[in-house]
């Protein structure tokens, strides 16, 4: 039976890259991080990843428990703050709102951190107000948003925590794909493939493709990164995706190019009332953030 304690450790060999590094994430030492891999590997009669490799490489049989890991692991840990949620009278709840489709997995680790730091404190991560998350911020439906786009209110103070940067994700084969960069003008007839969001939300069209008047030929929506990933892969288009998103690409033949000589740079802020009982809790929660995202980006 493959165990949640054997996707976790899937997890952290992809982010870390090694065994060193996924027993250091998984705090347990390198022998029994190699006994817990055999055994998956016992159970599955294959391989997880190729030996000696470097950067470390899935097999297709590895790559395939990883999107069950990247897919299982969050709804676990959204289903133990649900839970949570109805234990004890005094507990605080936290209810966070992304805008993002690709943020969840990478908060994961902040989320871990969270409840390890404030165990009576129940933290809810949301995207139900994906398009009016921080109008459901003012009216206290939520305690923090995270976004991209913030809209100056005295009653919402913002709190910035680093910058990402949006490239262009194409097959590694792909005639954009040997460029250092791309213009507006050369996405002319490509196909986007988006998350499902409106054009006017996406920040390739806002921030770069319509400022050069240039239209989107065709947009087609995943509700998955995994399968948005794949669709790239067989060429059935190009997706403009953030840092933590083209991380997620290992094991498929892709390839980030830059958006622009300058490249495309966005920023990420944390929302929350300013005067609101959740506000210290809310910032305690941003700087967790800030240091885990600065540690995907490499800084």
């Amino acid at each position: 039976m493959i165990e949640l304690r054997h996707l976790r450790t899937l997890v952290a060999l992809k982010e870390s890259g090694s065994l060193a590094g996924a027993a250091k994430k998984r705090f347990v030492t390198q022998s029994a991080l190699s006994h817990q891999i055999k055994e998956l590997e016992t159970r599955i009669n294959s391989a997880i990843f190729v030996r000696k490799s470097k950067p470390l490489s899935f097999t297709q049989e590895g790559a395939r428990l990883l999107n069950l890991a990247e897919e299982i692991l969050p709804k676990v840990i959204e289903t133990e703050i649900d839970l949570k949620n109805g234990l004890g009278s005094e507990a605080k709840d936290l209810f966070v709102g992304i805008e993002c489709h690709s943020c969840f997995r990478w908060l994961m680790p902040v989320i871990e951190q969270f409840n390890a730091s404030f165990p009576h404190t129940n933290l809810e991560l949301s995207s139900r107000h994906l398009f009016d998350s921080l109008t459901a911020l003012k009216q206290g439906q939520l305690d923090v948003v995270l976004t991209s786009d913030p809209i100056p209110d005295h009653d919402i103070a913002y709190q910035h925590l680093f910058d990402f940067e949006v490239k262009l994700l194409v097959a590694a084969d792909h005639p954009l794909a040997e460029l250092p960069y791309v213009t507006a003008a050369q996405l002319k007839e490509q196909t986007l493939l988006t998350y499902p969001v409106p054009l006017d939300r996406l920040d390739i069209y806002r921030h770069f493709m319509e400022p050069a008047g240039v239209p989107v030929a065709k947009q087609i929506r995943c509700d998955l990164t995994a399968m948005l990933l794949q669709r790239i892969a067989c060429k059935d288009g190009v997706s403009a995706l953030p840092n933590w998103s083209i991380n997620e690409a290992h094991g498929l033949s892709l390839k980030a190019v830059k958006l622009g000589s300058e490249g495309l740079r966005r920023p990420l802020f944390g929302a929350y009332r300013s005067n609101g009982s959740s506000a210290r809790l809310a910032q305690q929660w941003l700087n967790l953030v800030t240091s885990e995202g600065l540690e995907r980006q490499g800084h």
